[in-house]
């Protein structure tokens, strides 16, 4: 939880996952439709398949799988759907493991160096540092699922989608969402990665070239 905190210095605060334009296209205008779009892009977007990559890069790491490892991680930065999001997973991830690396050190990292020399997916990383600190991988995924989840909510209060009040309400609402998904990803392999999230796909290439914006992403 430490790891996920707001206060870890992986910059998540400077994302939206394409939020921004949703709210500004007025996809994304009140509780009800924040809860919507995020339930979607937890089950059909990047929240499922950063949760099946998390799992695999886990699974690799406890059995010091080396190839299997460097599959995910290339697996991880080719599923990126626009430059913005490459931005995002990236530099959290190479952050993470730079803080991870120096606070919380484990042979773990030393596997990924050496099977894999090119940034580091977020959520590659994170199953990286889990598994090599003996986290158990269900509630890492819960954890890492509800983290994303409300760190898009804090984005739209900040937006003024919605305030804090009704931005905890989506947050609660979401988290029933995040066990199940963690639930299904944790037995989950590579050929289980897919999307159907096209309207937040093209909401982080919209974003790209959005005049006015508060957000990396």
């Amino acid at each position: 939880m430490t790891w996920l905190s707001p206060a870890f210095p992986v910059g998540a605060f400077a994302y939206s996952h394409g939020l921004e334009w949703a709210a500004e296209a007025g996809d994304v205008r009140d509780a009800a439709s924040l809860e919507e779009w995020l339930a979607d892009v937890l089950a059909h977007g990047a929240g499922r398949n950063d949760a099946i990559l998390l799992a695999v890069t886990h699974r690799a790491v406890t059995t010091a799988d080396g190839t299997a490892l460097a599959g995910a991680a290339e697996l991880a930065l080719a599923l990126a759907t626009s430059r913005e999001r490459l931005l995002e997973t990236v530099t959290q991830g190479n952050a993470f493991v730079l803080t991870v690396r120096k606070t919380w050190p484990t042979p773990a990292l030393d596997l990924l160096r050496e099977t894999w020399a090119g940034d580091v997916a977020y959520a590659v990383a994170l199953g990286v540092a889990a598994a090599g600190h003996g986290l158990p991988l269900v509630q890492t995924l819960e954890a890492f699922l509800a983290a994303f989840a409300a760190n898009l909510v804090s984005a739209a209060v900040r937006l003024g989608v919605v305030g804090q009040t009704d931005g905890q309400a989506v947050t609660a609402a979401l988290l029933p969402h995040c066990r199940r998904i963690a639930a299904e990803a944790a037995t989950a392999e590579l050929d289980d990665i897919g999307g159907a999230a096209f309207r937040s796909d093209l909401a982080s290439l919209r974003h790209e070239t959005q005049y006015t914006r508060l957000f990396r992403s």
